[in-house]
């Protein structure tokens, strides 16, 4: 039942520190392991800060985001 648990919530998780692995080369379980010491030194403000990220990697579409070539590409 443990495994079932944590296999739901690990593929419900918004994939936030799965995308910040990718992006920085690192693996997503230090990362988490990151996110949970951080909480828990400052009273669980960055949970806001990864609900914020899961919203915006859920809702992507929606915002534009888009590259630009150099600075005077406005």
């Amino acid at each position: 039942m443990i495994k079932n648990i944590k296999a739901y919530f690990e593929e419900k998780a918004f994939g936030v520190c799965a995308w910040w692995g990718e992006k920085l080369h690192l693996k997503s379980s230090s990362i988490r392991m990151f996110f949970i010491y951080i909480s828990f030194l400052t009273l669980g403000s960055p949970l806001i800060i990864y609900l914020i990220m899961a919203f915006i990697l859920d809702h992507k579409e929606y915002f534009k985001f888009r590259k630009r070539k150099s600075v005077w590409d406005l």
